[in-house]
């Protein structure tokens, strides 16, 4: 069964960075899986920040972070990172990544399974 884990989340400054991290096992396919990136702050509606199939050459970024965040996947590792820089209060919300076979329908949409997500918290 897919597993991820989140790490890498914590305190940052106003206009600092932050690379996030989420391991994939349970598969010897990582490279067949789209994975994304969203947010839920409390109280809100949770939010699909990146999303990058390898299978079908997609990365898209939410228009609240394009230009700062950076998703990337290393093979060898099994790991998706997000590299988020210029950070902003804003980006208060815990941070979780999913996963879906890049071979159904719409790989990005309607992820099946995910992460139990790591805090980011954005403040002076």
């Amino acid at each position: 069964q897919l597993q991820l884990v989140e790490s890498g989340g914590g305190l940052v400054q106003p206009g600092g960075s932050l690379r996030l991290s989420c391991t994939v096992s349970g598969t010897d396919n990582f490279n067949y899986y789209a994975i994304g990136w969203f947010r839920q702050a409390p109280g809100q509606v949770r939010e699909r920040l990146s999303c990058l199939d390898s299978v079908n050459g997609v990365t898209d970024y939410a228009d609240s972070v394009k230009g700062r965040f950076t998703i990337s996947r290393d093979k060898f590792k099994t790991t998706v990172y997000l590299q988020m820089n210029s950070l902003k209060p804003d980006d208060t919300a815990t941070y979780y990544c999913a996963a879906k076979w890049a071979l159904l329908p719409s790989p990005c949409d309607g992820m099946r399974e995910w992460g139990v997500g790591t805090l980011v918290t954005v403040s002076s």
